[in-house]
């Protein structure tokens, strides 16, 4: 009887024990399975999320025009027409030498901000450069979209992309600069000089008129008036004005020879054209002037410093450089700040005179 009792009470123990340890199992069983399937199911609802974004962004770039379509009817449609000649160089080299080769073959609708940043930091050296591509890349897609060449909900790349600072540069020639290369000038256009008298007649009209160089080079005989002591500038980066002539530059226009069948002012080498350069002729120059770090624009940025020397306003100045905006011109109101300030110095030092 006990001997029973014994084994009814081990089987009992085994059991349980059995029990116990299925619950155990189970319950390990379950733990693992929840632990294991929710990352699982994360990660498959992941995959499904990025195989529909994937879709959606085939189903956008699928017949896409690429980068390298619309740099074609940029420089067409918009840079040929609209631009003059020196920009639409500029801009062709923009596109060729940074854009197409950065983002050609990708579809406008896969370029995306962060692509455009990189390309703009990668140009960190060339920092006016680096700014005027993402300027021509933003303007590309700006057209693109009045083209409808790219989806109706596509954001411009470009957007909110820091540009970099650009100094600025301000070199005004001295009373005493001016003067030696006046005087370089003079020797310079004797008989036996290198230098063409063409380039000389260009920087003597430039230093009497502030005008772009390509103002002069471009000028024609009949947009001149030497009895009204004007000359028209029909085709000027900023259109068309009046530029009113000095005695003295009435004099070197004046002394111009006429060339028959030639109708610029300042002939070319070859019959019937214009002159196309004047940069190796100035770097000549300015090395004979002792101004190795004038730039030949400075020109006309000591024109206009001039005349604010003697008392000009930002007003007339703007109109004397053809300046369109007032924002272009704002660029010499430190110098109207120095004038006035000398000038009230003068006027404080004749007042104190009177014993005050």
């Amino acid at each position: 009887m006990v001997h029973n009792d014994n084994r009814q009470i081990r089987g009992k123990l085994r059991g349980g024990v059995r029990n116990e340890l299925k619950q155990a199992l189970d319950g390990s069983l379950v733990l693992v399975r929840k632990t294991v399937e929710r990352p699982l199911a994360i990660l498959f609802r992941g995959i499904v999320r990025l195989r529909g974004l994937i879709q959606n962004q085939e189903t956008r770039n699928h017949g896409c025009p690429t980068v390298t379509d619309l740099a074609g009817r940029y420089l067409e449609q918009h840079v040929a027409v609209r631009c003059k000649p020196k920009t639409q160089r500029t801009t062709r080299s923009v596109v060729s030498r940074h854009i197409v080769p950065a983002f050609g073959k990708l579809p406008l609708a896969a370029v995306e901000r962060r692509h455009v940043m990189a390309l703009h930091e990668s140009l960190c050296e060339t920092p006016a450069m680096a700014n005027m591509v993402v300027a021509t890349l933003s303007h590309m897609y700006v057209l693109a979209g009045d083209w409808e060449m790219a989806p109706d909900d596509f954001d411009n790349p470009c957007q909110a992309i820091p540009t970099n600072p650009e100094r600025k540069r301000e070199r005004f020639l001295t009373d005493a600069e001016f003067t030696r290369l006046g005087q370089v000038l003079d020797e310079v256009s004797g008989n036996g000089s290198q230098i063409s008298a063409g380039a000389v007649t260009t920087i003597r009209l430039l230093m009497l008129t502030g005008c772009r160089k390509s103002e002069i080079m471009t000028l024609p005989w009949e947009n001149v008036d030497l009895g009204k002591a004007e000359m028209r500038i029909v085709d000027g980066k900023t259109g068309s004005r009046t530029v009113h002539l000095s005695p003295s530059a009435v004099d070197v226009l004046a002394a111009l020879p006429r060339v028959p069948g030639n109708r610029w002012v300042v002939p070319g080498a070859k019959p019937g054209t214009h002159m196309t350069d004047i940069d190796t002729a100035w770097q000549t120059i300015r090395a004979k002037a002792g101004l190795r770090d004038v730039r030949i624009h400075d020109i006309r940025h000591s024109f206009a410093s001039r005349a604010l020397a003697l008392g000009e306003g930002l007003p007339i100045i703007g109109r004397l450089l053809g300046h369109r905006q007032a924002e272009t011109t704002a660029r010499y109101a430190h110098l109207d700040r120095d004038a006035v300030r000398k000038s009230a110095e003068r006027v404080a030092v004749r007042i104190a005179g009177y014993n005050l």
